[in-house]
């Protein structure tokens, strides 16, 4: 397996002698999966974070499959049994893009490093931006304020229902969010809502995200988001792996939020799904699946429901839960198929505050064209994935 410390954009021939050629690669990012702080963790706020090892000290976790590929033989790893002969290749990585978020952690996987910081709003949007939205929408605006997606609407809900005005708030991430019932705002209107939002916000407020957030329910007790989420991104400031897979004639599934992270750049194919569970279930489909290229998973409830609302319980459980279907999916993998599983940020569901947190991530890679048992140490960027899948697919 060559993983080159050259990223994606900087064009370079593949290095002469065997290549490993696949007609498959799954890449697999488990949202803030992180295993321990970075060097640079103190320019975060993050020193001591480590999100693999508040989750192994529960007792719901479980994963002998991740253990069986390697993931506690990564260098820095202090956590964990060891496995004495790891099936994968595996590394840890640092991540070089100025942030911690969603779109800078998977934009650089795809290739793509961020030099600039995406605008985070930790004490809310400027005025200005409120009262432009406020006008282009017609409705007033509630909130404007860091916030929990299910405290928010428990807080705001009820006066969103009586007023008709829009819940804004924001989070660690770059992110506008607009949450609204459906009952009081129905889905399409919102998602318009959202688009306005997404016209307005370049140059210094060129959030990472705009998210609709639609929720259902008749007062604060029984207030519940529902799966019509939208996000509508950044388009990547430069081609990634995606494009150049696509451009080559073959399949670039995105599975869970993939098509938004790149707002659809590169992606043939676009799959919903409602959580980790369903996300594995779609990928184990796909297992059984013809097609040649890339699918690029995402599971989202790693971050979104476990790691910020800092659950370390339901976290475990969510790790445990995808061990399982992790080891169905590799019975299903074809011979000239290839796993990586990684991740793109961490959230350390036992580390104070709720926010991202600045940490290395893992990387396992397997496939019967994989060597075993290959520590290839600590990776200089996410992007050593892309210029490793684009090298495979020559």
């Amino acid at each position: 397996m060559k993983c080159r410390t050259k990223t994606a954009k900087q064009k370079k021939a593949p290095p002469k002698g065997e290549k490993i050629m696949a007609k498959r690669v799954f890449i697999i990012v488990l949202d803030s999966f992180g295993i321990g702080e970075m060097p640079d963790a103190a320019r975060f706020g993050d020193v001591g974070s480590n999100t693999l090892g508040a989750i192994v000290k529960s007792p719901k976790y479980h994963t002998p499959t991740l253990q069986k590929l390697g993931l506690f033989n990564i260098e820095g790893v202090v956590c964990g049994r060891r496995a004495e002969a790891p099936l994968a290749s595996f590394a840890r990585l640092e991540e070089v893009s100025n942030g911690k978020d969603t779109t800078t952690g998977h934009w650089e996987i795809a290739g793509v490093e961020s030099e600039k910081a995406l605008p985070v709003y930790p004490n809310g949007f400027p005025d200005e931006v409120i009262a432009e939205f406020e006008r282009r929408t017609g409705r007033r605006v509630l909130c404007n304020k860091p916030y929990s997606g299910t405290d928010v609407i428990r807080d705001y809900g009820e006066e969103h229902m009586k007023t008709g005005a829009l819940i804004v708030y924001t989070s660690a991430d770059s992110v506008f969010q607009v949450a609204a019932n459906e009952a009081v705002v129905p889905v399409p209107e919102l998602y318009r809502y959202c688009e306005i939002a997404r016209e307005m916000l370049t140059g210094d407020h060129n959030v990472g995200r705009v998210i609709a957030r639609p929720f259902v329910g008749t007062n604060a007790k029984d207030f519940k988001r529902t799966t019509n989420r939208h996000d509508l991104s950044l388009k990547p400031p430069r081609k990634t792996m995606l494009d150049y897979i696509r451009a080559a004639g073959l399949d670039t599934i995105g599975v869970g939020k993939i098509y938004d992270i790149f707002d659809g750049e590169g992606v043939s194919e676009k799959l919903k799904t409602t959580g980790n569970a369903n996300g594995m279930e779609v990928t184990l489909e796909l297992a059984q699946r013809g097609f040649s290229g890339l699918a690029f998973v995402n599971l989202v409830d790693f971050d979104m429901v476990y790691g910020h609302r800092n659950n370390r319980k339901g976290y475990a459980e969510a790790a445990t839960t995808f061990d399982r279907q992790l080891g169905t999916f590799m019975e299903r993998m074809r011979d000239d198929d290839i796993l990586m599983i990684t991740a793109d940020h961490g959230c350390d569901p036992g580390f104070p505050g709720t926010d991202h947190t600045r940490e290395h991530t893992p990387f396992l890679v397997y496939g019967k064209s994989i060597r075993e048992d290959v520590n290839l140490g600590t990776r200089e960027s996410f992007a050593d994935i892309a210029a490793t899948i684009l090298d495979i697919f020559n």
